[in-house]
């Protein structure tokens, strides 16, 4: 059995020797991919870093192009003239238009509001006049009756008064 153990125990040093040498080796490879994708990341900014102004740079070209091609000959300079005059003509007709009808529905809403405003204080002008009216005529009618009262009380003790006098005689 000693023979056996020596040679199991030679054989597991050399497999536990292989596996360290094989995790070195995925260690190393490891780090190279992490320093393969690092150079990559490095290498997509940088290209960025460099197309993003080359592109702007071509686009303004392109605008530019664009916006001075007509005016490179008289005739379509004055095409052009003639189109921008048009197109700002028919702007302002429709802003004008645009103009008008707001301009025409806010006195309508104006003439509206007045109108409203104009019979809400009238209704209220008539109620507090017959209010009124009616107030004065009770208060006319208790002063009336209230004077027929004392006014018969005073006749009552003139009477009474008199008779009294005439009693006396």
């Amino acid at each position: 059995m000693a023979t056996q153990s020596k040679s199991s125990n030679g054989r597991s040093a050399k497999a536990g020797a292989t596996k360290v040498k094989s995790g070195t080796k995925q260690a190393k490879s490891g780090a190279k991919q992490v320093a393969r994708a690092e150079r990559n990341q490095a290498q997509t900014v940088a290209a960025a870093a460099v197309d993003i102004p080359v592109g702007a740079v071509l686009s303004v070209t392109d605008r530019v192009g664009e916006l001075v091609e007509p005016f490179t000959g008289r005739s379509t300079a004055e095409r052009k003239i003639k189109a921008y005059r048009s197109e700002l003509r028919r702007t302002l007709k429709r802003t004008e238009r645009r103009g008008t009808g707001a301009r025409r529905k806010a006195t309508s809403e104006a003439k509206k509001t007045r109108n409203r405003v104009e019979r809400e204080a009238k209704n209220r002008r008539r109620t507090v006049e017959s209010t009124l009216k009616k107030n004065r005529t009770e208060v006319e009618q208790r002063v009336r009756n209230a004077i027929d009262e004392q006014t018969t009380r005073a006749q009552d003790i003139v009477d009474q008064v008199t008779d009294q006098i005439a009693a006396l005689r």
